[in-house]
């Protein structure tokens, strides 16, 4: 199966389907709903206490599902609601 590395993709086909299709990563942020009242906001550093949120979604920090558990464990209380949401990088 030859390997066509200046496209990253196989040139190898099976049963009609192409193979080696490049894998999507997937990335998580952490977005916090605070009430009604506020709009949801992002993580967007977690080296300060406390950590620092955004409402703009392109400036959220990206990290991995463990990571993104972990810090969801950290700001978790009775008035925000924090919950994973999935983005796929390329």
């Amino acid at each position: 199966m030859p390997w066509d590395y200046s496209k990253g993709k196989s040139e190898s086909y099976e049963s009609g389907e192409k193979t080696g299709e490049p894998l999507k990563i997937i990335k998580f942020v952490v977005k916090v709903n605070r009430g009604a009242v506020r709009a949801a906001e992002y993580v967007q550093r977690l080296d300060r206490i406390p950590i620092q949120m955004t409402t703009d979604r392109k400036q959220a920090l990206l990290m991995g599902r463990y990571t993104a558990e972990d810090t969801i464990k950290s700001i978790q209380n009775s008035r925000c609601t924090p919950e994973l949401v999935s983005v796929t990088v390329s």
